[in-house]
């Protein structure tokens, strides 16, 4: 029978070893058999057929999925599938690092995962698929002008032939005939030269649309699916930038670090799907209060953060708690039953371009005041100047 996945993962997890160093051959042997009746080749020795196998692969992902009782949704599916198939072993062994440290993954864990190890993996393959279709294009084009300069060269010995040959002429019927080869050969030129131009139209729209693919590809990759705004590398990217930019120019800047409060305990309570909805409600907020060069994104998990480049302290401080007020004003309601949930609120951390930062520091500072307002009852803004940040910092230092 097939072993389950509390078995699988029972004390260590998977028993100290990924499912790509387990030999799947006992597992998939006792599918095979058990559906069946038979047993068939694996590998070298004995292989399942196709079908048998991905079923095999399935029964695996269903079963961590129960085992560690995650949502089942594709997202996690599919993690679970290409972790049983041991195709991605960065994957594997991410997974079995996470387990083996805290004996589960989370939500954000297994976002993560999927951004880095299968997400990026389907934007490369895209953008290999638009880049052949480019090639090829540009391919095709190139056999036509190849094509067009050979009947150029031939038209040019045409021009050439027929002008000694009228030179030499003595009698009206060679000039006629000379007359006629040219009528040909420049019938033949337009001919040539209105496919090319066709041609070229053609792929002139063809290379725009697929320009445009690869910029919507792009946009995909630097967005977070669930609630629209920047994700993790579109943040960090950003950032990067921007500190530069104002460190080169002096301007201020200022960084906003948020966290949805009791965020667990609406998913514990209410279930993921209604926690995706908190998320969508705080990306909502985030994009109708920030706009223009203001840098949105949502930095992992229930954590977000704002970049608001050409603005101090006090400006920051002003535009975080209107983001908190904004937040907070909205009713949660669970879209199933109707059943108000009550209100979402938020804590935020507010830190400041000082000279000597980089990124690093300026995040760092930024999250330290966002524990800080946690850590002091949540639904506030603390900076970097408060007492509660300042007093938290001489004791850690201390």
């Amino acid at each position: 029978m097939l072993h389950s996945a509390a078995t699988i993962s029972r004390g260590n997890p998977f028993t100290g070893r990924s499912l790509s160093s387990v030999s799947l051959i006992a597992l998939f042997l006792d599918i095979a058999v058990g559906t069946t009746g038979r047993t068939l080749a694996i590998w070298g020795h004995e292989v399942l057929d196709e079908h048998e196998r991905t079923l095999a692969f399935a029964e695996v992902a269903l079963g961590q999925i129960k085992s560690l009782r995650q949502t089942a949704v594709p997202r996690n599916y599919e993690i679970w599938y290409v972790y049983a198939t041991g195709y991605n072993s960065p994957l594997n062994k991410i997974i079995n690092e996470t387990l083996a440290r805290n004996g589960k993954l989370t939500e954000a864990d297994l976002e993560q995962i999927y951004e880095t190890y299968l997400s990026q993996i389907k934007t490369t393959d895209r953008i290999d698929k638009v880049g052949a279709r480019v090639i090829g294009e540009i391919d095709d084009v190139m056999t036509l002008i190849t094509d067009a300069l050979g009947m150029s060269a031939s038209y040019d010995a045409s021009l050439s032939g027929a002008a000694n040959t009228l030179a030499a002429a003595d009698n009206h019927d060679q000039v006629k005939t000379v007359i006629q080869t040219l009528v040909k050969a420049t019938r033949e030129m337009r001919d040539t030269n209105k496919a090319l131009e066709t041609r070229l139209a053609l792929s002139k729209t063809e290379i725009s649309n697929l320009q445009h693919s690869l910029e919507a590809i792009r946009a995909e990759s630097l967005t977070d699916p669930l609630t629209g705004l920047g994700n993790r590398k579109y943040f960090d990217r950003s950032i990067e930038h921007a500190v530069q930019s104002a460190l080169a120019s002096g301007q201020p800047l200022s960084l906003l670090m948020f966290d949805i409060d009791h965020f667990k305990s609406f998913n514990d309570s209410y279930g993921h799907l209604t926690g995706d909805q908190v998320l969508r409600l705080v990306g909502m907020s985030l994009k109708q209060t920030i706009k223009g060069q203001d840098i949105t994104a949502r930095y992992g998990g229930e954590e977000f953060a704002v970049v608001l480049p050409n603005t101090a302290l006090r400006q920051a401080l002003t535009v975080a708690d209107h983001i908190r007020r904004a937040v907070m004003s909205k009713e949660l309601k669970k879209k199933s039953t109707g059943e108000i949930l009550g209100r979402v609120t938020i804590s935020v951390g507010v830190s400041i371009l000082k000279p000597s930062d980089d990124t690093d520091s300026l995040i760092e500072r930024a999250d330290a005041c966002l524990y800080a307002a946690k850590r002091n009852g949540r639904n506030r803004v603390i900076c970097e100047v408060d007492p509660e940040y300042v007093a938290e910092a001489h004791t850690q230092v201390a």
